[in-house]
């Protein structure tokens, strides 16, 4: 143990280094990026301002351009004549015109003109797309700057969430402390409570022995009590009726058969409680050693706070009566705290079932002992509302649901064993029954959280239901999980694309994987083993519901075969269920219908003696759903015969008798009536503690 305490240190310093190296890495990176950040945001501001540069350039250059063509444009007609031309088209001398070569001369005029204008656009082309290359080239080498800038950044930005990755996994770490430190607080309580008992119990036992002393038989038998570490009170209860039996035989014998009979009791008690003394030595040197144990550990995590061990003991050893104090405004963070933002994977693992309803009736108890009606009726209004909202919003979380079920029956419960009825308390310890409420009647409140407790179920049942159901089908018909069989088809039948061919995805192994998983979701959750093995229940009455409705519908899978199939899946979920220790659930009986079908296709169907079995046998088929069963029944090869009409009328016949509906299918959606039996909790409201994980730090235990 001492080894293992110097290896937890070690780790501890060790992380403890590593933490601070890695914070000092990390200001150096930060220091690094600080001096880095303004060059760079310098270098892109003078970038972005030579980018504009160019692009204003451009846009002067192109207005010079425009400027320059609107002159030469403007000169090119002010040089030429039109007035002269036009004098020169008039009406009169338009008959002379070819003669003179005028037109011949406006013509060649406009030519040269247009060579002119054309040679100067394409210079000023020429000279533009030499410009626009440039500003290309230019602004690519920005991109790539830019670009060179970005994947710095980038690296910038991995390396500090590396960083901040590496600081979280050491705070993560360094949280394990504070649960250790509580270990060590339970730890000392457990120790503190035990060497409490221990004195008390020899105080009393020599307080005994002085009174027992001036007997003069019984002084003799009573030398070794002091050696007894026993439960007081249960040796007084029998020394008593040792002293009314003595007192008993006084009155009717004779004082030497008195004396007789005393020492014979006195020795068979002495028999007893030295029997009882040994196997109370063994547990307590078992105790003792885990204490040695226990408190190795807590010399090893106990080094940081030994200055705070005087008040931490101090606090200890103050008494509880099993109450939260709390305040009327601080009701919605209760409910916040404890229902809403509570996630059953964030409850410590080792923690009592049902620990969230304890402290809320806890909580309860506290506005009970004030003698505060408003503010115990607004206490449990706002937990209930509390839990029907965490409900609500998480109406298919399967976890979510499971652990509400299991705390709000724990809380029903809580109200029944503490509410101070005769039919309650019988269960109760004497200790547990000072904790019984003392002014008010909650048993309204019973009734309105029973029914809530019902909605969460059937809620829970309908998640479960969806969950499995596209599975059964799959794994407990169409799969072929028994050799010889899979190579095997009912003859007169094609190929069925959309089931028979396409069941690799859910098999019998993936039912069993499921049901295991609603079965450890529960038992983590901590659900009562009653209400377990209802919901299991429902959840195989399901699987032959909808296994024996597809049976009835396919011919293709009413086969002697196809029933050797179903029997073998339904021993699968038989060892389920003795795996699971839930044989007395009731849940195998549901499966009685699917069975006896399963026997129906592999029993012979020829004679009278074959009809008349299969009347006796098939008990939870009715009529219908065994004639339907009959003639849908297909031979899987030439060696089997298809069952005659005649066999089937026959078997018909013998069933007419029978009183059972015309109804085929079976009704899938059918759910069994839930029950919550009264199952009072074992633990003492006084030793119930609060993990920090609850975030519940401003109740204060009382």
């Amino acid at each position: 143990m001492a080894t293992e305490g110097l290896h937890e240190n070690e780790t501890l310093a060790s992380l403890k280094n590593e933490a601070e190296s890695l914070k000092g890495k990390l200001e150096e990176e930060r220091a690094k990026l600080h001096d880095k950040i303004p060059e760079l945001q310098k270098e892109i501001e003078l970038l972005q301002t030579q980018k504009l540069d160019v692009e204003k350039q451009a846009q002067s250059q192109k207005r010079e351009m425009r400027e320059k063509m609107s002159e030469v444009t403007k000169q090119l007609l002010e040089s030429y004549d039109f007035e002269d031309v036009r004098s020169r088209l008039s009406t009169e001398d338009l008959e002379h015109l070819n003669e003179d070569g005028e037109l011949w001369f406006a013509y060649e005029g406009l030519k040269k003109a247009t060579r002119v204008l054309e040679s100067h656009f394409q210079s000023q082309k020429e000279n533009y797309e030499k410009e626009i290359e440039g500003l290309n080239l230019k602004v690519e080498h920005l991109s790539q700057d830019i670009n060179h800038l970005q994947k710095l950044f980038r690296e910038e930005n991995d390396i500090n969430d590396g960083i901040r990755l590496e600081v979280s996994r050491l705070t993560s770490e360094n949280l394990v402390i504070p649960d250790l430190k509580q270990q060590v607080s339970e730890l000392e309580n457990q120790k503190l409570d035990l060497e409490n008992r221990l004195q008390e119990q020899s105080a009393k036992l020599k307080e005994m022995s002085n009174r027992l002393h001036h007997e003069p038989e019984g002084d003799r038998t009573l030398r070794g009590t002091n050696e007894i570490q026993n439960e007081t009170d249960i040796k007084e209860e029998r020394l008593n009726v040792i002293t009314q039996e003595m007192e008993g035989l006084s009155n009717g014998l004779k004082q030497d058969e008195v004396h007789a009979e005393v020492k014979s009791k006195m020795k068979q008690e002495t028999t007893r409680l030295t029997v009882e003394n040994m196997d109370l030595e063994e547990e307590l040197d078992m105790k003792d050693r885990i204490i040695k144990k226990l408190e190795d550990q807590i010399k090893t995590l106990t080094k940081t706070i030994e200055k705070g061990d005087e008040i931490h003991v101090s606090a200890l050893s103050k008494e509880y009566i099993g109450m939260m104090e709390y305040k009327r405004e601080d009701e919605e963070r209760i409910v916040q705290n404890l229902i809403l933002d509570l996630k059953p994977r964030g409850v410590v693992v080792n923690t009592i079932p049902g620990l969230p309803a304890h402290i809320l009736f806890m909580c309860v108890r506290y506005a009970d002992y004030l003698n505060d009606a408003d503010m115990l009726k607004s206490f449990i209004n706002v937990t209930i509302d509390g839990i029907k909202q965490a409900v609500k919003e998480n109406s298919e979380d399967f976890e979510m649901l499971s652990f509400w079920l299991s705390n709000t029956y724990y809380f029903l419960n809580c109200l029944k064993q503490y509410s101070g009825e005769e039919e309650f308390m019988k269960y109760n310890t004497p200790r547990q029954n000072k904790n019984c409420l003392k002014h008010f009647d909650l048993s309204e409140y019973r009734q309105v959280l029973s029914d809530l407790a019902i909605r969460i179920y059937h809620q829970f049942i309908l998640v479960m239901e969806n969950n499995i159901q596209h599975m059964i089908v799959p794994g407990m018909l169409e799969y072929e999980s028994l050799q010889g069989i899979s190579g095997l088809k009912p003859t007169g039948f094609r190929k069925r694309s959309s089931s028979i061919d396409d069941t690799d995805t859910y098999t019998m192994t993936s039912i069993l994987q499921q049901l295991s998983y609603f079965y450890s979701t529960m038992c983590q959750n901590g659900l009562d083993s009653e209400l377990l093995k209802q919901a299991v229940k429902q959840l195989f009455f399901l699987i032959g519901a909808v296994t024996l409705n597809s049976l009835f519908l396919r011919k293709d899978m009413c086969s002697c075969r196809k029933g050797m199939q179903i029997r073998c899946n339904i021993s699968y979920l038989e060892e389920w269920l003795k795996d699971k220790n839930l044989q007395s659930s009731s849940a195998k009986e549901t499966l009685e219908p699917l069975s006896q079908a399963a026997w129906l296709l592999q029993v012979k169907k020829i004679t009278d003696d074959d009809a008349k079995e299969i009347c006796e046998h098939c008990t939870s088929l009715s009529t219908v759903q065994i004639v339907k069963i009959l003639n849908s029944y297909t031979p899987i090869d030439d060696f089997e015969k298809r069952v005659t009409p005649s066999f089937v009328r026959k078997v018909q016949a013998m069933l007419n008798n029978r009183e059972d509906g015309p109804q085929l299918m079976l009704d899938t959606k059918y759910h069994f009536q839930v029950t919550f039996p009264f199952t009072p909790s074992p633990h003492d409201l006084e030793m119930i503690q609060v993990p920090s994980s609850f975030k519940l730090g401003f109740l204060t235990r009382v």
